[in-house]
């Protein structure tokens, strides 16, 4: 395998990346954050995995049953055939909470023949940290390990248990099933019960698609990008995570590997932004509440990214006995950038609560809360925004004045402004428009290149960023504007290479980038259809689409050259992207509004 080629499966609580060949390579329980007990995409010695063999006869095919996260893996000879239907349950139970337990199952379907296949169950509790061992009892296997923490997986099947855990040949002449889960059950699992939470999951999955804002073209891509937003979110806390996985490399053999199962408050508010438009509120409302009880202090400066449960120390750590990705150590668990100071976020996360009383103004809770976080976050940009800091790449050298962090400070006061005016509080009006005019006046003096004929990455450099892009994207500046056109086809002529785009090209704490951000393609994609090269943006879109995996899931970078997906995966902040020019490019139809989705 020489790509991400990989589907997710999740609840909400967790997730699992299931190989296109049916094996779990990656799967975290009893939550997002914990440690690996199928670890093989950092390992693929000891890391851990869960899969099929079939005979060479076999051809395997995967995909999603449409509008579901239900992952389809179909083992074939013409003859032989079964499915594999890995999903984690989600649903509404009678009391109208929601089931979403920490296990996944891997319901197998009978579809004809004979078919023979040998299971290759391998968990590796913590990290496979040591050694964990197996044990076969009555109703389950439980795999536990007590090296350096105690912890167990119980597994649930309908198969001779003796003949999985040795590996040895099973016939398929029935439905069948697999439970792997973090508690040992009180009942013990049937098949009627995994087919019973098979299709109240394939529902929940169908009835909440269908409360999303349909369009004329790109639904299907939009619909996949939301479903798997979805799957990036924490319904616990209301944390949505960056990415499911840790220390998969921006380039193979490198060092640039971080831990993304976290929330960053600017990929998270981003997120929140589109699935409100996408007509999605209760997802918008767990996370306002998560922001809300992060500041409890008016005081408290916000950080640029938390743990899942609110966690503000997230030490940054190496698990030195695991190789790798593809050998690109080191693998790391916790992440350093949550000390940095990123002025960005604050106009972010502005925006986001402006976009929300904008879309459910009638509907939002705790308006006193949001009010207060307002006022909160013009004091503080009152008081730093004319300081230095490390930018939305998170550069680990020194601090610099980035263009894109003083134009989400000047995006945080005139967001403040309009939330004002909405929620009819005038009397800081004057106060703020004023410092709004102050930003604004200082960053088209000093971002501004005659040399580059573009706005650059920072003061008083020549350096193109992809970030300053989205000037216009927050009301900055019109995209006809000039010099916004100008610093449009200066990033294309200096920072494209084969339809994709460096984030820059100066050379940063670890030497010149060799893969693309995801990201940052999608937005120059959406400038270049803003200054009315529409036709090369739909052309770059589509083109850009085709370097998705087999089911439409993006990573976070992509090789320039071989198109390889590289970096965590499945990122969020490519498939939001991917959904905002695809709304862009798109037409809606006529009985398209925001809907109100109860899930």
């Amino acid at each position: 395998m020489n790509n991400l080629d990989y589907g997710v499966i999740g609840n909400c609580r967790s997730a699992a990346l299931v190989s296109k060949n049916g094996s779990m390579d990656w799967c975290c329980l009893p939550q997002f954050d914990s440690p690996s007990v199928f670890g093989k995409l950092l390992d693929e010695k000891i890391g851990g995995s869960f899969g099929f063999e079939v005979d060479d006869s076999y051809q395997i095919q995967q995909y999603y049953i449409e509008n579901t996260v239900i992952l389809v893996t179909r083992f074939s000879n013409g003859l032989d055939t079964f499915e594999v239907r890995d999903f984690m349950p989600r649903y509404h139970n009678n009391n109208g909470a929601f089931n979403a337990p920490p296990e996944f199952i891997r319901y197998i379907k009978y579809i004809s023949g004979k078919p023979t296949v040998k299971a290759i169950y391998n968990p590796r509790l913590e990290y496979a940290k040591g050694e964990t061992k197996t044990y076969i009892k009555n109703d389950f296997v439980v795999s536990l390990t007590d090296n350096e923490a105690y912890d167990t997986l119980f597994m649930y099947t309908s198969f001779d248990k003796e003949k999985v855990i040795k590996g040895e040949e099973l016939e398929i002449k029935s439905d069948h099933f697999f439970l792997v889960g973090y508690h040992e059950k009180l009942f013990v699992p049937t098949l009627k019960m995994a087919f019973l939470e098979h299709e109240r999951t394939k529902v929940y999955w169908l009835n909440w698609l269908e409360r999303t804002t349909s369009y004329k073209k790109y639904n299907k891509q939009i619909a996949r990008s939301a479903m798997t937003l979805k799957l990036l979110s924490y319904d616990k806390t209301g944390a949505i995570l960056a990415a499911i996985t840790t220390s998969l490399p921006e380039t193979i053999g490198e060092v640039r590997n971080w831990d993304y199962r976290f929330c960053w408050i600017r990929d998270a508010s981003m997120v929140i932004k589109v699935m409100s438009t996408l007509g999605h509120k209760n997802i918008a409302k767990r996370y306002l509440k998560f922001i809300i009880d992060l500041i409890p202090d008016k005081d408290e400066k916000l950080q640029i990214m938390y743990g899942i449960n609110g966690e503000k120390k997230l030490t940054e750590t190496f698990l030195d006995h695991l190789s790798g990705y593809k050998n690109s150590s080191p693998v790391r668990i916790g992440n350093a950038a949550y000390m940095q100071k990123q002025n960005d976020i604050y106009g972010i996360l502005m925006d986001m609560i402006h976009q929300l009383l904008l879309n459910f103004n009638n509907d939002i809770e705790n308006g006193e809360a949001l009010w207060n976080i307002t006022k909160g976050i013009v004091w503080t940009v009152d008081k730093h925004w004319q300081e230095p800091d490390k930018g939305i790449w998170e550069f680990r050298s020194e601090d610099q004045h980035f263009t894109f962090s003083k134009v989400l400070c000047w995006t945080a006061v005139d967001k403040a402004i309009k939330v004002a005016k909405l929620l009819g509080k005038t009397s800081k009006l004057a106060r703020w428009q004023l410092l709004e005019e102050t930003i604004k006046a200082d960053i088209m003096e000093n971002a501004w290149s005659d040399t580059a004929q573009a706005f650059t990455q920072a003061y008083g450099t020549d350096d193109l960023d992809a970030s300053v892009l989205l000037m216009e994207s927050y009301g900055f500046i019109d995209a006809k504007h000039p010099k916004f056109v100008s610093t449009v086809k200066a990033i294309g002529r200096e920072l494209s290479y084969e339809g994709l785009l460096f984030r820059y090209k100066n050379q940063d704490d670890f030497g010149l980038p060799s893969s693309s951000f995801t990201i940052c393609t999608f937005w120059y994609i959406n400038s270049l259809y803003k200054i009315g090269e529409e036709k090369k943006a739909v052309d770059h879109f589509e083109k850009l689409l085709s370097y998705s995996n087999h089911l439409g899931l993006f990573s976070e970078d992509l090789d320039f050259k071989t198109k390889r997906l590289l970096g965590n995966f499945p990122q969020a902040y490519s498939h939001l992207a991917l959904i905002e020019t695809a709304i862009n490019l798109s037409k809606t139809t006529k009985d398209e509004k925001v809907k109100d989705a109860l899930f």
